[in-house]
């Protein structure tokens, strides 16, 4: 028996073992490693391709809004007599057979090319590169010179909803009871009136501009976010960490603002990124129907509404203001919706 056990027994060698060095130990701690919030937020907003979409398009939308109108030498409102209705027209691509100035007019009898920059002598170096409009005046100048209005009325959707609307909200939910109330009806009351009825009334007061615009976004554009932060007050107010500051002796604009708003100031930056697209539409269809921007400025609904005019004859009017409205929209769409995922994915539920 014993001599059966002797021969079934292992003989180790000395290299059948190695030592465990350093290095594998510091991979193994790597692995656990605790990432920072920001890390985290980085993380996941790197895995949502549409939202990278959208911060580079507004970006280069915001770059083109800056040096756009500075790029050729026309100025937004500079009218050329003999340039009217000219199609576009772009350096280099004009050998290829596209952007070579050739527009196609449809009449009852036939369909005719016209190239109005080969019937003059005088235009063969004149390029316009999105088209002229009835006026002779440079639709690529005009359409960043819009976007202009479009991005400062979503500046001003952004600080309404975060200076006005935030703190309306924030306060109504914390007292309560009466308070509450009577702030709850005003909104009401204010929420009941279309926008195109207030801003009709400015205009009455006011000159239309975009001063008007801007008090009519002002006066409505922040009741969404006020709603959002009263429903994350109530939701919050009544939490340990907020009892035990207020036994603390902290006074009710602390607990608001110090204690309570950082817990939730990601959700309130979310939803003033949703508000953006619906402010610079509502800008654009008060131009498009004549109570916005007043002539000799443009912005995006403006020129869309002119362009509507001659979309027969000069259809490429209309396409460039469409597409970047379009875009700049859907951007922060976009935007707006990769935050929401990176910063609070629960928000997805409501």
């Amino acid at each position: 028996m014993n001599q059966n056990i002797n021969e079934l027994s292992i003989e180790f060698l000395p290299n059948d073992f190695e030592f465990v060095d350093s290095a594998s130990k510091q991979d193994e701690q790597e692995v656990y490693v605790k990432l920072s919030n920001f890390s985290q937020f980085l993380n996941k907003f790197k895995k949502n391709k549409g939202s990278i979409f959208g911060l580079i398009c507004i970006i280069m939308i915001i770059i083109m809004a800056l040096i756009g109108p500075h790029l050729n030498e026309y100025g937004y409102n500079d009218q050329t007599i003999g340039h009217e209705l000219m199609a576009p027209r772009i350096p280099g691509l004009e050998k290829l057979g596209i952007f070579d100035g050739t527009q196609v007019m449809e009449t009852s009898t036939a369909r005719i090319e016209i190239n109005k920059y080969e019937q003059n002598p005088s235009n063969q170096n004149v390029y316009y590169w999105f088209g002229s409009d009835v006026l002779g005046r440079d639709i690529f100048t005009r359409t960043w010179e819009g976007t202009r209005i479009s991005l400062y009325i979503a500046l001003v959707a952004v600080v309404v909803d975060i200076i006005f609307g935030m703190s309306y909200g924030l306060i109504s939910g914390y007292f309560g009871g009466k308070v509450d109330m009577v702030m709850q009806r005003i909104l009401e009351i204010i929420n009941g009136i279309p926008n195109l009825v207030i801003v009709t009334l400015l205009i009455i007061v006011l000159k239309p501009g975009l001063l008007s615009i801007t008090i009519a976004i002002a006066l409505t554009g922040w009741i969404g976010m006020s709603r959002v932060a009263r429903a994350q007050m109530l939701k919050l107010k009544n939490q340990e960490f907020v009892l035990a500051a207020k036994t603390l002796g902290a006074s009710p604009w602390q607990l608001i603002f110090k204690e309570i708003l950082p817990n939730i100031f990601a959700q309130l930056i979310i939803m003033s990124m949703f508000s953006i697209p619906n402010a610079i539409f509502t800008e654009a269809f008060l131009a498009f129907i004549g109570i916005g921007i007043p002539m000799p400025l443009a912005s995006l609904g403006s020129l869309i509404s002119d362009a509507f005019k001659s979309f027969l004859t000069a259809p490429y009017m209309i396409i460039p203001p469409v597409l970047v409205l379009a875009l700049t929209m859907l951007s922060f769409n976009l935007l707006a919706d990769g935050l929401r995922d990176s910063l609070d994915p629960t928000m997805k539920e409501v």
